[in-house]
């Protein structure tokens, strides 16, 4: 579900990167650091959701994605985790979860949801609830389910990551739901 909007009444927003750390990024999933070989898993650990599908762990190559965006999209069905390889910086555009039960539908804090082709319902963010996270170093994010992203961004020409979601994730119908800020 992508809307087009006239490039007419596009208007550009800056966005002040914020460094992610396990505090500041709470709100969206976590941010997953080295631990010692031999530690117990726990709530440092990330916390994944691969339950509706067959995991895919792979390396993604990407090309040409510049620090800039108009679309943001989620995944209803599942966790994801995006890290770089080699600890390179990269961004990524983020707004909470909103996804909503069938009972929540009609209004959400003045907010109209919207039913995806699969079913699900949510309310798309607002742009004032988009934010640009800042990621840097040998750590990798794992996105809550429903999360809004857009990226990863990064400054190089290409950037290999390292993606942790489910097999079907980019094919299905229903997986991505990008549109227009």
């Amino acid at each position: 579900m992508e809307s087009k909007i006239p490039k007419s009444e596009l208007t550009v927003i800056k966005l002040k990167p914020i460094e992610a750390t396990p505090e500041s990024f709470k709100e969206f999933g976590q941010v997953i650091e080295a631990s010692p070989d031999g530690e117990e898993f726990g709530p440092a650990d990330a916390q994944l959701d691969l339950s509706k599908g067959i995991p895919r762990f792979y390396i993604m190559n990407l090309q040409n994605r510049p620090l800039k965006f108009s679309t943001i999209t989620h995944h209803a069905s599942v966790t994801q985790c995006l890290g770089s390889i080699g600890g390179d910086v990269w961004y990524l555009g983020i707004a909470k979860p909103s996804l909503v039960d069938s009972e929540e539908v009609k209004n959400e804090k003045g907010k109209i949801a919207v039913q995806s082709r699969c079913g699900h319902f949510y309310v798309p963010p607002a742009i004032d609830d988009v934010h640009v996270f800042r990621i840097a170093g040998p750590k990798f994010i794992k996105l809550n389910r429903g999360t809004w992203h857009a990226g990863p961004l990064f400054k190089a020409d290409a950037m290999d990551f390292y993606n942790l979601e489910l097999s079907n994730t980019n094919v299905s119908s229903c997986a991505l739901k990008p549109f227009s800020l």
